[in-house]
């Protein structure tokens, strides 16, 4: 290829498409995209693992008045990658989005291999902070969905721990991906339909692909290609940023107009490059995962130094939506993790608690506890850290366990927070059981079978353990702040109205006193606690739901100009 052209290498039948210069010159510079294109060859016999594409004839027509193309882009999306809600989220949201009638892809790292997916065979050379970099696009359809990898040994590397490595790797591969996932519209054949240049609405994740709408407005907007492509911003956690010293602008390739947009007067740590900061600023829409979040992101507590910007976007730009769970994977009659041991599917609604008994038993069983139907079983489920207050489940032991009571507490983290579980154990054996680690199907089974969920975390954008909990009639006692104060209604014992717990302040005697009234209100007035329980089971709890708000939104960026 000559110097400054890509090496794109296509399956024999397809001419490569074109693209911008990759090589080290500066990117105001680049040469614009040439036109046409030519999409790589159809794969019309998909390997064993993907259902057969659908061609746009036979999509589903959508809910709404038009249909979306969208690309949902993020480091992580189970059951592929998954360390929190945002692995969730990236899973289920498209999901939703394309039983609405929506045609949907996403993108992601390929950390390893993945069953179903397959060699697309284009390689493609991008320009990432100076270095020439090939990467490869592997691609899996399945239920529906365009799932697309990008293939490269940066993301290897960190397999076992998707977020490892020093700040200028971790910003090498997201730049990686974001550029990568720009184009996979153009490369990736997805059944002989591919997504094209017209119409996109690009969904960025929190910082790690903060710089999409960045690029995407410095490296082809600006050279008028995708002229009519729109990004939404979806701010999951803003305590993670992606700040470097500001000298590290210049690695980004890009135009030193956007330099402003990356910097950031920290008070407390001055001047720095924030590409939270420039991904937010060039987005057509910002949504934050909850009503309640979408406004702490605005004062100057909870904005972590970007509440000023985020109040000049007002309700215009900035908008909450509070997530949903996936009710194939989060349905106590619908849970594989209840197949087994004594556990036992139920149905989320009254009539299935005799099923919850059991699985509270076996629950019990498992964790070496005393089986008892009269004690109140808690569970906590969670990363232990300051962030999710586990420290105050520890501090509150010894009132806690001078109740009749019994805890089971599932999670790892922090090192000396591992050691207070330990110790809280070793004291109290009989009543308290730690699984310090992490299992996806033992996390199920503590929502199945616990009475009440613990969420006292200090800040929490949206959660959705307690939307878990909620769903298989586990009454969650949470801190008021973010996601938590907006789905869980506090109990009113005069109207019988009411989901849960709430305490106002992250503090022991204000954690101790809600939880308090929680078991006040199981041994005492066990009809009235079990009104709770089938209140939480009631609610639509679906991503249909939150799929809807999202669909408005990507609209509404679709015809921003």
């Amino acid at each position: 290829a000559p110097p400054n052209q890509p090496r794109v290498q296509a399956p024999p039948a397809a001419t490569a498409p074109s693209r911008a210069p990759t090589s080290a010159a500066p990117p105001q510079n680049r040469a614009p995209l040439t036109t046409p294109r030519v999409i790589p060859q159809v794969v019309s016999n998909p390997p064993t693992g993907m259902d057969t594409p659908l061609t746009p004839a036979g999509l589903t027509p959508p809910l709404c008045a038009e249909r979306l193309n969208i690309v949902v882009v993020a480091a992580e999306c189970a059951p592929y990658a998954k360390t929190g809600g945002l692995g969730d989220v990236a899973a289920a949201l498209p999901k939703s989005l394309q039983r609405r009638g929506h045609r949907v892809m996403v993108v992601m790292p390929r950390y390893k291999d993945y069953e179903g997916a397959f060699d697309t065979k284009v390689r493609v050379n991008f320009n990432v902070l100076g270095k020439d970099t090939e990467v490869g696009y592997f691609h899996l359809f399945k239920n529906g969905i365009d799932t697309v990898f990008i293939d490269h040994p940066c993301f290897h590397k960190v397999a076992g721990d998707i977020y490892a490595g020093e700040r200028k790797e971790a910003t090498f591969r997201n730049a990686l991906l974001c550029q990568a996932a720009i184009e996979a519209v153009w490369h990736v054949p997805c059944g002989g339909f591919p997504y094209g240049d017209s119409d996109l609405l690009y969904m960025a994740n929190d910082w790690h692909t903060s710089l999409l709408p960045v690029y995407l407005r410095a490296f082809y907007q600006d050279h008028g290609k995708l002229e009519f492509a729109r990004s939404l911003f979806v701010i999951h956690n803003m305590a993670f940023q992606g700040r470097g010293p500001m000298d590290e602008f210049q690695d980004l390739q890009l135009p030193d107009k956007y330099k402003e947009d990356f910097l950031l007067d920290d008070p407390f740590g001055g001047e720095c490059m924030n590409c939270m900061q420039a991904g937010l600023r060039m987005a057509t829409k910002v949504v934050a995962v909850s009503a309640g979040y979408a406004w702490e992101i605005t004062t100057d507590m909870g904005g972590w130094g970007l509440a000023k910007l985020l109040r000049e976007f007002g309700e215009a730009k900035l908008t909450g939506i509070v997530n949903g769970i996936d009710l194939d994977e989060w349905s106590p009659d619908a849970d594989a993790a209840l197949d087994g041991d004594g556990y036992q599917r139920f149905e989320p609604n009254g009539s299935g608690l005799e099923g919850k008994k059991a699985c509270k038993r076996a629950l019990q069983r498992q964790f070496g506890l005393p089986e008892r139907d009269d004690v109140p079983l808690m569970g906590f489920i969670g990363r232990l850290d300051h962030q999710k207050g586990v420290d105050l489940i520890t501090e509150s032991a010894g009132w806690l366990m001078n109740q009749d009571v019994q805890v089971v507490m599932l999670g790892s983290g922090r090192k000396d927070l591992e050691n207070s579980l330990r110790d809280m154990e070793s004291r109290h054996g009989d009543k308290c059981r730690c699984y310090v680690g992490f299992s996806v199907e033992v996390a199920h089974r503590i929502t199945a079978g616990c009475d009440i969920l613990l969420m006292p975390s200090r800040f929490e954008p949206c959660g959705l353990n307690q939307l878990y909990a909620m769903r298989y009639g586990t009454v969650p006692v949470v801190h008021a702040v973010g996601g938590l104060r907006e789905t869980v209604q506090q109990y009113d014992p005069h109207k019988g109205t009411g989901t849960g717990w709430q305490f106002d302040e992250a503090v022991t005697n204000k954690f101790i006193d809600s939880l308090g009234w929680a078991l006040s209100v199981y041994r005492d007035n066990p009809e009235a606690f079990r009104k709770v329980r089938e209140n939480g089971m009631a609610q639509d709890l679906s991503w249909e739901r939150a799929a809807e708000k999202y669909e408005a939104k990507l609209i509404e960026a679709k015809y921003s100009w």
